[in-house]
């Protein structure tokens, strides 16, 4: 085995995240590089309203970094990390904020199967105020992504469904 194989995964990922970073940017999003575990994440920030929302405003945070490989365990943590992070982020008035909805994103050229599958299982809520949908990004130095995340409907804040998955399609394609 080749001791240098990693290096292209990591270049793979690498690549991939500079690329989200530029679709985050494009798309709006305030982007800032807070650290976890030691890694530096792409942070992205936007918010919105819209009429069909009842002028609730939606804010929206993505958090990505690169791994050498996606467990359940990793990809809940830093679930759990980016939650917190959001949370301490988020601006406005107490009782008058809306909606927070979450993207952490984990990539590596290695998934594990229980990281895809807890990944596409359910949305994460904390708080009863923010709504996470973790993704494992699955890349490959011949350019191939493979994204896992929930893509169903919740029960608290199920009116961003659509919103959260249009932004999270042109983030994570």
């Amino acid at each position: 085995m080749n001791p240098d194989a990693s290096v292209p995964t990591a270049d793979a990922a690498g690549t991939y995240l500079t690329a989200l970073h530029d679709r985050l940017t494009a798309d709006g999003c305030t982007v800032t590089s807070p650290r976890w575990n030691d890694r530096s994440v792409i942070a992205g920030c936007r918010a919105d309203r819209k009429v069909r929302w009842f002028g609730t405003k939606a804010e929206l945070f993505v958090f990505a970094t690169a791994v050498p490989e996606i467990d359940a365990a990793a990809l809940a943590d830093f679930t759990a990390w980016a939650m917190r992070f959001a949370k301490s982020l988020r601006g406005g008035i107490p009782g008058a904020r809306n909606a927070a909805l979450v993207l952490p994103a984990l990539a590596s050229a290695r998934v594990r199967p229980e990281a895809a599958k807890w990944a596409a299982q359910d949305a994460r809520i904390l708080d009863t105020k923010l709504i996470s949908r973790p993704l494992t990004v699955e890349t490959a130095p011949d350019d191939t992504v493979r994204t896992t995340m929930y893509r169903g409907g919740v029960v608290w804040g199920g009116m961003f469904t659509s919103h959260v998955l249009e932004k999270s399609g042109l983030y994570f394609p």
